[in-house]
C-alpha cells in the first residue's frame, strides 16, 4: 500500500517523506551544555536534562556572585569551588548524563586577594572532573562594588595562562550590552540595576569594549585561540569572533529576555558563517527564569528553522566534545 488513508475525504494527514529525516531525526540529537550553574537548579530540572537527551552538562564552579557579601574573599571562591565539586559528583550518582566543572574567578564580583585562590587554581585543573577553566573575562560592572579594570585583566590573564599550562579550554563571559535587569524578572533575579555602580564601559559598547581585552589577554598569554569560547554572543560580536579569530563563538540561550539571544539569530549566523565554529549553551542559573528544556526546544525551532540537522548536532553536541576535548 502507498499509505493513503482509505477514506473518502482527504484527511489532512501529511506524512514526512522517508527521505526527509530532518523533522525526526531533530528529536533525537543529543546535546552537552557547556555552561550552565547546575548547582543551583532542582533534581526535578536536572532530570529534564536526562529526559530531554542531554549526554554532558559544565558546572561554572564560582557562582559566589549570588552571594549578598561584597567585596567576596579568596576563601569563598575555594569553598564554592569545593562545593560544586562535591555536588558534581552526587550529580553523577543521580542521572544519566555526566557532569563535569569549569574552575575559575568571575569578575562579576570584586574578589579580595585572588591571588590567594588562582595559586591553588592549577591542582583543581588536574582533576578528572574539571574540563575548563572559566567562566571569566572582563567585565563591565560588578555586584555592589566596582573592580578596576588593571585588576580584571591581571585576574584574567593569570587564568588564561594556567588555562595553556594545564591544556584546557577557558570559557569568556562577556558583559550584557543591554539594561542588565528588568523590573518585569524581580521574582527570578533579586539584584536590580540599583545594586551596580557605574559601569566602566557604554551599555551599548560593552561587550564589544571587554571582548578586546579578553582578545589580548588571549594573545598575550598565547593560548591557542582553538580553546577560547567568547561566550554570551550576540549580534555585536559575530564578525569579530567568527572573522577575526580562531576563537568558538558562544549563544547562550537559557535567557532570551535576558540576553537577547534567540533561535532566530543562531540560525542567521549559522547561514552566514557555517556552524564549524558556533557553539549553544544555556547559562541557566537558578536565580533567573529559566527553561530547563531550553536545549531542547532550541534543537526544535533550529530544525522547524530550516537548519540541517548536521549543523545543529555541530552546535549543540559536536563542537562542545571538540572543545572540551571529549
Amino acid at each position: 500500500m502507498d499509505g493513503t488513508p482509505p477514506t473518502k475525504e482527504p484527511i489532512g494527514v501529511y506524512p514526512v517523506s522517508e527521505s526527509d529525516d530532518s523533522v525526526c531525526s531533530s528529536t533525537t540529537i543529543p546535546w552537552i551544555d557547556v555552561h550552565q550553574h547546575t548547582q543551583s537548579l532542582t533534581w526535578n530540572e536536572r532530570e529534564a536534562f536526562d529526559i530531554s537527551g542531554c549526554r554532558a552538562t559544565v558546572m561554572i564552579a564560582a557562582s559566589y556572585y549570588w552571594s549578598p557579601y561584597r567585596p567576596v574573599s579568596a576563601e569563598d571562591v575555594r569553598f564554592l569551588w569545593d562545593d560544586a565539586i562535591r555536588r558534581a559528583a552526587r550529580f553523577n550518582d543521580s542521572h544519566f548524563y555526566e557532569q563535569y566543572l569549569a574552575i575559575g574567578i568571575h569578575t562579576w564580583s570584586r574578589v579580595t586577594n585572588p591571588e590567594s585562590a588562582l595559586a591553588h587554581l592549577p591542582d583543581y585543573c588536574d582533576l578528572d572532573a574539571v574540563v575548563a577553566v572559566g567562566e571569566t573575562g572582563i567585565d563591565s560592572s560588578q555586584h555592589t562594588l566596582q573592580w578596576d579594570l588593571d585588576e580584571q585583566r591581571a585576574v584574567v590573564r593569570e587564568q588564561f595562562s594556567i588555562a595553556d599550562d594545564a591544556g584546557l579550554p577557558v570559557i569568556v563571559h562577556t558583559p550584557g550590552g543591554k539594561d542588565t535587569v528588568s523590573d518585569q524578572y524581580t521574582d527570578y533575579y533579586e539584584e536590580l540595576d540599583a545594586d551596580f555602580p557605574a559601569a566602566h564601559f557604554e551599555p551599548e559598547t560593552a561587550k564589544r569594549a571587554a571582548l578586546g581585552i579578553d582578545l589580548e589577554l588571549v594573545d598575550e598569554v598565547g593560548i591557542s585561540e582553538e580553546r577560547v569560547l567568547i561566550d554570551h554572543a550576540d549580534e555585536t560580536i559575530v564578525a569579530d569572533v567568527l572573522e577575526g579569530t580562531n576563537c568558538y563563538l558562544g549563544f547562550s540561550v537559557g535567557s532570551p529576555w535576558f540576553r537577547g539571544v534567540d533561535a532566530n539569530l543562531v540560525a542567521s549566523v549559522i547561514e552566514e558563517y557555517g556552524s564549524e565554529r558556533i557553539i549553544v549553551d544555556t547559562d541557566m542559573l537558578g536565580a533567573m527564569k529559566h527553561d530547563p528544556y531550553t536545549m531542547k526546544r532550541l534543537i526544535l525551532d533550529l530544525s522547524r528553522l530550516g537548519v540541517s540537522h548536521s549543523d545543529i548536532r555541530n552546535v549543540v553536541y559536536e563542537n562542545p566534545q571538540d572543545l572540551l576535548g571529549f
